[in-house]
């Protein structure tokens, strides 16, 4: 079973980008899209029409902000937005598949970089979700969680650790969450299966970074420690264009 995640940067702009025909030529059992900037009154007939697939969606009550949604030829037993919490939910940011073997939670983190009022709605978040999954957890169910994080982990993580310190996406108070959630027993699986640098899923388009490979690794998927065995493989996309980010994946077994 292939699961994908991609932060789209505006699910209108990326229909005229291609993405019909990513989606049927990838064919995941599962697409996560996250910075959708839309809901589906505002798309024309047809444009969440994709043979084999259904969507579902959770919008930002804000027009042409934030916003995800989920592609799915593998239907749920049930899908729920949110986190329970009104003023996180008001922004769109978490849909749940639920399926017989697990939960897969599709995630737009909230970018810290917006000022110090931001910074701390993005930790209170982070707070937030680690006690949604870990509640999860207590089900038995394997617990995925994937979407654009908003931070790089470690300094592998980005092409350029030293400059960026000091930055939101790479301060040491929002990688101290990931630290937490490693800790706990959460897994990073592009980075279990791969220990080496130079990989990416977001670059600067005002820089052209995507060109010299200037790039961070902000886009995840995590699996409780004790259900990882269940992932094959995961991977990174990076030659599909239509976004400052590009998709990534896993492949679970059988």
């Amino acid at each position: 079973m292939k699961i994908l995640s991609w932060n789209v940067n505006g699910y209108r702009a990326v229909l005229k980008k291609g993405f019909g025909e990513f989606l049927l030529a990838e064919k995941p059992a599962i697409l996560g899209l996250q910075e959708v900037k839309a809901c589906t009154e505002q798309l024309a007939p047809g444009d969440t029409d994709f043979k084999g697939y259904a969507s579902s969606w959770n919008c930002a009550e804000r027009k042409g902000y934030s916003g995800v949604a989920a592609f799915y030829s593998a239907k749920p037993l049930a899908v729920t937005n949110g986190l329970g919490e009104e003023r996180f939910d008001r922004e769109g940011r978490v849909i749940t598949l639920e399926y017989p073997a697990f939960y897969l939670l599709n995630v737009y983190f909230p970018n810290g970089g917006q000022g110090p009022e931001r910074l701390a709605y993005k930790l209170d978040f982070y707070e937030a979700f680690l006690n949604h999954i870990e509640k999860l957890r207590k089900t038995g169910k394997a617990v995925i969680f994937c979407g654009d994080v908003n931070t790089a982990h470690n300094e592998i993580d980005l092409a350029r650790p030293k400059e960026n310190v000091g930055n939101s996406g790479f301060m040491p108070v929002e990688r101290a969450w990931l630290d937490r959630i490693t800790a706990r027993g959460w897994v990073d699986t592009f980075r279990a299966k791969h220990p080496e640098p130079g990989q990416y899923s977001w670059w600067d388009y005002k820089t052209r970074a995507r060109e010299r490979n200037v790039g961070w690794r902000i886009d995840y998927f995590f699996i409780n420690k004790e259900k990882a065995s269940l992932v094959k493989d995961a991977f990174i996309l990076p030659q599909v264009q239509g976004s400052d980010h590009c998709p990534v994946g896993i492949e679970l077994q059988p």
